[in-house]
């Protein structure tokens, strides 16, 4: 068997080219190899987080894989049938002895693509770190990410069952996908508009409830020294650990962007507030539609379009680049990414006007 060779240390050399070329095997049928996986991380290869996402997708379309162990840094991964839909419960704390709180928003973006495409409706629990650094949080997921993946075609909804912060985790979220689709609908998104609202929560876990309401106070006033208006939310939740964050979203006539700032021990409130605060102004400044986050976000769904999808970013990152790259390996869209003169970028994605192809055995 002719396995696509990926190689795990291409560009930005993170988890992301793991998740992307799992949903993409699953929904392609395409037998893949993982080499020098996160060669140039302080600790190398598949961590929890990855090892979760690696037997979730397993599980939805009966894959062999070889390699699926911690620290591995070669994976093979040999889809066995179209995905299922089912039922699932992934829990990224059982894939390391003591526990982990793995970021399970990763793990859910990597399911979600090729689920929504299967045949039936399905139920994901995922239990692990839910706010936790180097990932998007439940907020950013559950405000922007789905209801922009809702604009091309993907019906989902998602709770939040308890938050689960570093290090401990222990968090959990619900989704539901109600799947049937044979493609997505195209993005297009290169001029997002006229800024509607700014909304948003900052949260304490296990933390006094003065800290939650100084995050939302400075936000407000450093928002309002900008000439926006924001309503947010101060919120005290119980969790297995202490932790905090602000989650900012800020709503165009055409897009949503999102923003985020966690707090750790010696980081006042009012110092997280600023640099989310920071991020969204940074944003709006641009004039770009879709956040640097998002975009590399989008580009996976966006490829599962027969038509194309073009939509402007605040910043050409990595992760986009690398995501990119991964894209156009299977062969699956071509993606085009462009540089403005502004400084911000434009992104093209040309999709397969046959859809995704299930060619499995």
């Amino acid at each position: 068997m002719t396995l696509l060779r990926i190689d795990g240390s291409y560009g930005e050399g993170g988890g992301q080219i793991i998740r992307t070329a799992l949903s993409l095997a699953a929904l392609t049928g395409t037998a893949v190899r993982l080499e020098n996986i996160r060669a140039r991380r302080r600790k190398p290869g598949l961590a929890a987080q990855h090892l979760t996402a690696v037997k979730a997708v397993a599980f939805l379309c009966d894959a062999r894989i070889g390699g699926a162990e911690l620290g591995s840094q070669t994976l093979e991964f040999i889809p066995g049938r179209p995905v299922r839909a089912g039922d699932y419960t992934l829990d990224v704390g059982e894939a390391r002895e003591g526990g982990s709180a793995g970021a399970v928003m990763l793990v859910l973006q990597t399911v979600l693509p090729p689920l929504a495409l299967a045949e039936g409706a399905s139920t994901v629990s995922l239990r692990g770190g839910t706010h936790v650094p180097m990932s998007p949080p439940f907020d950013y997921v559950r405000e922007v990410w789905l209801p922009t993946l809702a604009r091309m075609g993907v019906r989902a909804e998602l709770s939040l069952v308890r938050s689960g912060w570093y290090p401990v985790g222990k968090g959990e979220v619900r989704l539901a996908v109600a799947g049937g689709r044979r493609s997505l609908e195209a993005l297009k998104a290169r001029h997002r508009g006229t800024l509607q609202a700014v909304t948003g929560r900052a949260l304490a876990a296990n933390l006094p409830a003065r800290i939650p309401e100084r995050m939302a106070a400075r936000a407000r006033a450093v928002l309002a020294d900008a000439g926006i208006a924001a309503a947010i939310e101060p919120a005290v939740l119980q969790a297995a650990c202490a932790g905090a964050g602000l989650f900012l979203t800020a709503r165009y006539d055409h897009c949503l962007a999102g923003f985020t700032a966690l707090g750790r021990r010696g980081k006042s409130a009012e110092r997280v507030a600023e640099e989310a605060c920071g991020a969204l102004l940074a944003h709006h400044r641009s004039g770009a539609a879709l956040d640097q986050h998002l975009a590399d976000q989008i580009v996976l769904p966006a490829a599962l379009c027969r038509e194309e999808s073009l939509f402007s970013v605040e910043r050409i990152t990595p992760h986009l680049t690398t995501n990119a790259w991964v894209v156009d390996r299977f062969g699956l869209a071509r993606v085009d990414v462009r540089l403005a003169e502004c400084g911000t970028g434009l992104v093209r994605i040309h999709g397969n006007p046959a859809g995704v192809c299930h060619a499995h055995p």
